[in-house]
């Protein structure tokens, strides 16, 4: 979705309320159409338009899931800090995960810390290219 269809869908919105008795203002319907694509407000729907970051916001206290070390992991955020692009973030997984790819060897963790970018993907890479930690989804949005 672009900027424009964000407001595109605004103004159908605004047009279909109207039609119905309802008066709202261009602002009102940008809001209300923030928070049906799960941004807080328009201006954080914009932001992330712009940016072009398909990543929820994160925040203290969030459930999130993704991948870590190739393997899948839901968990809760307990700490986060620095700009978005170089952010701090410490997950506690709802299960342990084996961090191992060996039947014969296992080694769980139950708790990490990574520094990520604005796309939730960790700047370390494991030794085949991929981000050692990918975060797909959170902010309420998770199961």
């Amino acid at each position: 979705m672009t900027i424009d269809d964000a407001k595109a869908q605004a103004k159908a919105l605004r047009a279909a309320l109207q039609a119905q008795g309802t008066a709202t203002s261009h602002a009102q319907a940008l809001e209300l159409i923030a928070r049906q694509h799960g941004a807080k407000d328009w201006n954080t729907l914009h932001a992330r338009l712009v940016l072009r970051n398909a990543s929820p916001e994160l925040a203290l206290s969030d459930r999130v899931r993704g991948r870590y070390l190739g393997q899948p992991f839901t968990g809760r955020i307990i700490g986060l800090s620095g700009p978005a692009n170089h952010r701090q973030i410490s997950i506690r997984f709802d299960t342990p995960v084996d961090v191992v790819k060996f039947e014969s060897f296992s080694n769980l963790r139950r708790q990490i810390k990574a520094t990520i970018n604005e796309h939730g993907r960790s700047h370390r890479q494991t030794s085949d290219g991929e981000p050692q930690l990918i975060i797909e989804q959170g902010k309420g949005q998770l199961l």
